[in-house]
């Protein structure tokens, strides 16, 4: 993803910290993004499912935007997650957080209304068009209920240039590569899934917004540039030590592994808001063996 024509590849979706009482703690929301950008984090995006976007005001999403951005300054652009089911509360939304001084956003398609191609696009457009910020869509049919084609994709790509990335968490290898051979000059498809991160990058695709960087930036940064140098090789090797690591971050609805598991690299995220519980003690027990089968934390 380009963002001020630096190239963007290890994106980590971070998790929101709470305190014991649930509410946001955002000061271990600014040390947790300054540990994520000294561990491999080329940049950071906030309030995105894994930083449980859906129990979060917009109160609280815009004050996690300017601590965070106050907590990386130049070091890490900041994404800010602004997008929703409701266009018109998007545009409003994604403004203020340009206001706050982020350095992009990221849009989601619309869940539960689940809009037809045309919906899709028309929505992202007129979001588009409202911001000056650069775009990252995001796709994940298993949340949002909906797909968006890559033709949709590619139309919105060509038609604006502020749309300059996808996050491609559909799971098809498909839907990637023909993005991939159809997006204009400059445009990103970065996988939404760690466990597919290697095969989407051998289709073309630029890198990650991971989740599994919260505990091992380092090796995936590591993993994604060898491949990008041309090395598969090598990044083939690491993606298979991670592989467990993958897994397990995922064992339960996210983000209620990755920030448990925080606590393996010495972290305290705090719990997870209701809906969602904490992490069960057999859980706990399979992600702590994935990250020591892993070799990491040594």
């Amino acid at each position: 993803m380009l963002i001020d024509g630096k190239r963007l590849r290890v994106l980590t979706a971070m998790v929101t910290p709470m305190k014991e009482d649930l509410s946001v703690d955002y000061a271990k929301a600014e040390k947790l993004a300054d540990f994520l950008v000294r561990n491999g984090s080329d940049a950071i995006v906030v309030s995105g499912t894994t930083g449980e976007s859906p129990t979060l005001t917009a109160e609280e999403k815009l004050k996690l935007f300017s601590a965070v951005k106050g907590a990386v300054g130049a070091k890490a652009p900041v994404i800010a997650g602004t997008g929703g089911n409701d266009t018109a509360s998007s545009i409003e939304f994604t403004k203020k957080a340009e206001k706050l001084g982020v350095d992009g956003c990221m849009l989601v398609t619309p869940y539960y209304n689940k809009p037809p191609q045309a919906g899709l696009k028309l929505h992202f457009s007129m979001i588009a068009r409202s911001t000056k910020l650069p775009v990252l869509l995001y796709v994940v049919p298993g949340r949002t209920g909906v797909n968006m084609l890559p033709e949709t994709t590619l139309a919105l790509a060509r038609e604006h240039d502020n749309i300059v990335a996808v996050k491609e968490a559909s799971g098809s290898l498909d839907q990637a590569a023909e993005i991939v051979t159809g997006a204009p000059e400059g445009f990103s498809v970065l996988s939404g899934d760690d466990n597919l991160t290697v095969p989407l990058l051998s289709v073309g695709a630029d890198g990650i917004v991971s989740v599994a960087s919260h505990i091992c930036g380092n090796e995936i940064h590591e993993m994604v540039y060898a491949f990008t140098a041309g090395d598969p090789k090598k990044a083939a090797e690491i993606h298979r030590r991670l592989l467990p690591v993958f897994k397990s971050v995922f064992i339960t609805t996210n983000p209620i592994p990755v920030k448990a598991a925080l606590s393996l690299v010495g972290i305290d995220a705090g719990p997870v808001r209701p809906p969602l519980v904490d992490i069960t003690e057999a859980e706990m027990a399979k992600v702590r063996s994935a990250f020591e089968s892993a070799g990491l934390g040594k």
